[in-house]
């Protein structure tokens, strides 16, 4: 897989939630430079390292 987008909304609570579109990837983050390294992590965690997408796409 080349790349991996994310629909990125604001949490009622605070904060942002991030869910992959075509994926069962779902993080959050407090702010968003903290949303973008839940993003990395969650991506890394959900793949191996040969379906790891390269490009990781968030969107609002």
């Amino acid at each position: 897989m080349r790349e991996i987008i994310f629909e990125v909304t604001e949490a009622p609570e605070g904060g942002y939630d991030a869910r992959a579109l075509g994926h069962s990837v779902f993080t959050q983050g407090d702010d968003w430079d903290d949303l973008k390294d839940m993003v990395r992590d969650a991506v890394l965690c959900h793949f191996d390292d040969r379906e790891t997408p390269r490009v990781i796409r968030l969107r609002s």
